[in-house]
């Protein structure tokens, strides 16, 4: 885990010493443009490639902004510590990697037309929470959630919040289907979507032989804005 983190934070490093238009280039070369692959001659026409797949993976490692990325990494250090404890490093790995795949592909899939670059590892911590929900069901997350300047503290089971998020997700893809330009702007709802389906898929696959205990652990989240962007 520690080894993705510090890959997202030097690749965040690396975007903050580009000047703007070569942050601009290098965000479209590497961050997920739908449109390259559903419209290659546009593709070809701004000289991104429609047979150069890297972004799917890519772009999970890119971010948009300080608070994008701190509060990523913060969620994927609160679900993956214990996650890779069960899992061991390699396929913990494998988790991360096919479920910000999955992501990329579910944002591919219902935004084909969008020209915009999207970025970030929120899809593959969505396949992480589910996978720790799966695995440690009654685990209590505890939320924070802001209500204006006022702090609310509660707990609920990890399969529990896994749901209630996984629901959210839904509604908001859904509404932004039916009415696209009245969803929250700059959220990736389908990526967050496909990673979860991802995680919750896979645990079961990558999970060694023999492990046992549903553990009682503790979490903290943080209930307010989880991204921006995605």
């Amino acid at each position: 885990m520690w080894a993705i983190i510090a890959a997202n934070v030097v690749a965040f490093l690396y975007q903050l010493g580009l000047g703007e238009q070569e942050l601009q280039w290098f965000l479209y070369e590497h961050a997920l443009v739908p449109r390259r692959y559903f419209f290659p001659a546009w593709g070809d026409a701004n000289g991104l490639s429609p047979l150069d797949l890297t972004p799917f993976i890519t772009n999970t490692f890119l971010h948009g902004g300080f608070l994008h990325i701190v509060l990523n990494l913060w969620t994927l250090y609160i679900f993956g510590p214990a996650l890779e404890d069960r899992l061991g490093p390699a396929r913990f790995l494998a988790l991360y990697l096919l479920s910000g795949l999955a992501a990329s592909v579910a944002h591919a899939a219902f935004n084909a037309a969008s020209p915009v670059p999207v970025l970030g590892a929120s899809g593959a911590i969505a396949g992480v929470i589910a996978a720790y929900a799966v695995r440690f069901p009654y685990a209590w997350v505890r939320v924070i959630f802001p209500i204006l300047f006022i702090p609310l503290f509660f707990s609920v089971p990890a399969m529990v919040f896994a749901g209630l998020w996984f629901f959210m997700q839904v509604l908001q893809g859904a509404s932004e289907l039916m009415s696209p330009f009245g969803g929250a702007a700059g959220i990736a709802w389908w990526a967050h979507i496909g990673g979860f389906i991802a995680g919750f898929v896979l645990l079961p696959l990558l999970e060694p032989s023999g492990a046992t205990g549903g553990g009682r652990r503790r979490a903290w989240y943080n209930g307010g804005p989880w991204e921006s962007g995605r």
